[in-house]
């Protein structure tokens, strides 16, 4: 399994804004073939920002990849850059290999 997550510093009092925009696109992500699920994630506020995050969870690295050069991964982002105001600075990303996963009743 691998984890792709990208950090956005939402400035302060874009909030709703941005969410709306993750709300309301067509991420194509459920025709991905290897995809399994998608999060966003709200985290701690600083006196400019809102940490956030998206949390895309595929079967590998390699699905990962060949989405990131499908034209539904460039459907998807199309229209990024209309986002720029709503954050400080461009988005950060981090990708996870999965070593471990502890379920309810299972541990792998």
């Amino acid at each position: 399994m691998f984890i792709a997550m990208n950090r956005f510093r939402v400035a302060k009092g874009s909030e709703a804004a941005f969410e709306q925009v993750w709300l309301s696109r067509d991420s194509h992500l459920e025709k991905v073939p290897g995809f399994v699920e998608f999060h966003l994630l709200r985290g701690p506020e600083t006196e400019d920002h809102t940490l956030y995050a998206s949390h895309t969870v595929w079967e590998n690295r390699a699905v990962f990849e060949a989405w990131t050069k499908s034209e539904a991964f460039r459907a998807a982002h199309s229209r990024a850059g209309d986002n720029k105001p709503l954050y400080l600075e461009h988005p950060q990303f981090e990708g996870f290999e999965v070593r471990q996963t502890v379920g309810r009743g299972n541990a792998k």
